[in-house]
Order: C-alpha cells, then structure tokens, then sequence
C-alpha cells in the first residue's frame, strides 16, 4: 500500500469510502464500530508511551494494536463470502492465556477500584472504558448487518478485561490501586 495524499476531500459532506468502495455516512454504525477501534488504538499508544522499553508488557500492547488494526480492517469492509480477512476467534484465547497469566499475580480483590494509579494505569482503564465502547458500537453493528466474525465481538470484551488486569500490575500488582469508598462524603 502507498499512501501519498492524507487528504482527499471526499469526506468533506458527511460520506466516507469503506474498504470495499461503497459510501456511507460518517455516523453509519459501521463507521461508528471500526472509529472507536480505532481510538481505542490511539489509547494503547498513550499507555505504550508509559511502559519500559523492553518490558513485556510493552510487546503485549504492540501485539495488541496490530491486532486492533487487523481487526478494523475487517470491519471497514461490509460482509460477503469473499471476505478473506475474517478476524479469527483464537486470538480471543490467547487473551485468555494473556488475562490468566498476568492476574495470577494480583492479590483477589475485596472491593471496587477506581480508575486511577500510577499513569500507565490510568492510560490502561481510559483504554479499557474505550474497549468497551467499541465493544457496544460492534454489537450495534452486528444487530443491524448479520454476518460479522464472532472473533472481533470476543476479542473486545476480553481485551476490555485483559486491560483491567494489566492496570492493576501497573498499580504496583495492585498494591497501588485507588478503592471505592461507597457514599464518601
């Protein structure tokens, strides 16, 4: 792919180009779905910005955007049986494996937390709040055009939990965590 033009004025009255040439307006559920996918990209890179260098960490959220980008990808093009790039359900599993693995070190939780902590942990809940937007926006999606990959509806919501887990590492394995104090004055 060459990009040569960021531009291209075709958007300037409300109407967008998906992958497969069709129109649609800007706030057209499919275009609302793949916008906050994208965003909640923009989130994982802010969080990236908080992360060492050579951490895991930092090599899980990159895994995770190019994930997120493939994921677009699929849902900027209307279903069809020609569609190649299906997002596969398997990478919800290795969420899982992600999700059991890094929570394995936390201490069980005996109240509610806050978003709040440490700045990777905050960058970490903004991402989770957007990863559960662009779950909904998906789900809206699905109930208006039939036929979208069950993998992108699987990935969002274990990735919303994955990042809840991630901000309580980055919350010094929770120790740091800021806790509800239900009807504080």
């Amino acid at each position: 792919m060459r990009i040569t033009r960021v531009y291209t004025k075709s958007g300037d009255f409300g109407q967008t180009r998906l992958g497969d040439g069709s129109t649609r307006a800007k706030h057209d559920a499919r275009i609302e779905a793949y916008g906050s996918v994208d965003e909640l990209n923009a989130c994982l890179g802010t969080a990236l910005q908080a992360t060492e260098k050579e951490s895991d960490l930092r090599l899980l959220l990159a895994r995770i955007q190019n994930h997120l980008f493939d994921l677009g990808s699929d849902l900027c093009r209307p279903e069809s049986d020609e569609k190649t790039n299906r997002f596969p359900e398997r990478r919800s599993l290795w969420l899982e494996q992600e999700i059991d693995r890094y929570n394995a070190t936390l201490a069980p939780l005996q109240n509610f937390i806050l978003p709040g902590g440490s700045r990777l942990a905050c960058a970490l809940h903004e991402a989770r709040t957007v990863a559960r937007r662009a779950e909904r926006r998906v789900l809206t999606l699905a109930e208006r055009e039939p036929g979208l990959s069950q993998g992108i509806r699987l990935y969002l919501n274990r990735l919303s939990d994955l990042l809840f887990v991630l901000a309580r590492v980055a919350n010094e394995g929770g120790r740091d965590d800021v806790l509800w104090q239900p009807n504080e004055e």
